[in-house]
């Protein structure tokens, strides 16, 4: 069988309100989003062929959480409970994973995460 040969990858939120979505994921990130193609409808290159893109729309109940790696998990989890003003799990981690992460879920009910890796 013959590989699928991945390129990039491109994960999409939908969110209830497109203008208070677009400021929040803006915040989130901390600039604007790289690529507008038309109304309600942004997305924002992540890392090199990793694209979040936000839409208007229902948001999916039960998908997720998409984590996103950090450097310093404590400092992006600090960053995002007082920029945010949202409530994000304590950092966990567990015997036999070389990883650290915490939860979130932003205003439209959309399950969120950070991970740092610990390898």
């Amino acid at each position: 069988m013959d590989s699928l040969n991945v390129q990039e990858i491109t994960l999409q939120i939908r969110v209830s309100d497109y203008e208070q979505g677009y400021q929040w994921y803006e915040k989130l990130f901390g600039r604007p989003a790289n690529f507008i193609p038309h109304e309600d409808f942004a997305e924002w290159e992540i890392r090199s062929g990793c694209w979040l893109q936000v839409a208007e729309g229902e948001p999916a109940v039960g998908s997720g959480p998409l984590r996103l790696g950090v450097t310093e998990i404590e400092k992006a989890r600090d960053r995002i409970v007082s920029e945010q003003g949202i409530e994000v799990s304590p950092v966990n981690t567990r015997e036999g994973v070389p990883a650290k992460w915490c939860t979130f879920t932003d205003p439209w009910g959309n399950r969120l995460g950070l991970f740092e890796d610990l390898g």
